[in-house]
């Protein structure tokens, strides 16, 4: 990491220094309460709490980090603007394959991660006509495809991966930053509410688990790609725009 002494703000450089303790406390303080808060949420389908945690995300880094830190980050100018472009296709890529795996192995059954995800938008009615069908996948899409991509790459492609890069290095950072990534998202699927309990779907999370992980390294190369978290925020936004598909299209 360059910029080891300037990354954080002065008030803040007191109490936090850049390295893998930093980058540890930081999954812990948001990604704990997180998977609370999300299983809550699936059982409610009131995920407002979990949009305020993205947009915790968002201003981390204006709170905390320098000019030179959010440059460092990723907040900047794209060197290879199509690189955008190309994160967002990957991501859509990563997303379709994900879907027919699981469709291949586990069919409609709630064993099948975008099946189970389905189930919790609550807000949308059982029975769509075609015109309410593209009303909900626009607006399903548009909300997946800003607050999670900016927070979640802000802070996990961005925060948390610069402050383990310094002590580990860029390659080994990405697999720390995709494994916490890919882990909170067991509460999404992999843990889930089923006759009356909840319940750990061994195999099924398993695969969510290790398919995620894959996809965050693809995240990661496009802001390396980019030269920006431009990058990986456009790969993250083309999964999620993917996933929306599948579901209104596919499964609902």
């Amino acid at each position: 990491m360059q910029h080891l002494d300037t990354f954080y703000k002065n008030a803040i450089r007191r109490f936090l220094q850049p390295g893998w303790k930093t980058g540890l406390g930081f999954i812990i303080l948001l990604s704990i309460p997180r998977v609370f808060i999300v299983l809550q949420a699936s059982l409610t389908g009131n995920y407002q709490y979990v949009s305020i945690l993205f947009l915790v995300m968002w201003v981390l880094p204006f709170l905390l980090l320098t000019r030179a830190g959010r440059k460092q980050i990723g907040i900047k100018r794209p060197q290879h603007a199509w690189w955008i472009l190309m994160g967002f296709l990957l991501g859509m890529a990563c997303c379709t394959i994900m879907y027919w795996i699981g469709a291949w192995l586990f069919g409609v059954s709630t064993h099948q991660w975008f099946v189970y995800i389905s189930g919790t938008y609550t807000q949308v009615p059982a029975q769509l006509t075609s015109n309410d069908r593209l009303v909900f996948f626009l607006v399903y899409s548009a909300i997946s495809m800003t607050f999670s991509p900016v927070g979640e790459e802000l802070f996990y492609r961005g925060i948390v991966h610069e402050n383990f890069a310094a002590d580990m290095g860029d390659t080994r950072a990405a697999f720390v930053d995709s494994s916490a990534f890919a882990l909170v998202h067991l509460a999404h699927f992999g843990i889930v509410y089923s006759g009356q309990q909840w319940q750990l779907l061994y195999v099924p999370a398993f695969l969510w688990v290790l398919f995620l992980f894959g996809a965050c390294l693809v995240f990661y190369i496009s802001r390396r790609k980019s030269g920006s978290i431009l990058g990986a925020i456009a790969s993250h936004a083309g999964f999620n725009l993917a996933m929306n598909y599948f579901i209104f299209y596919y499964i609902r």
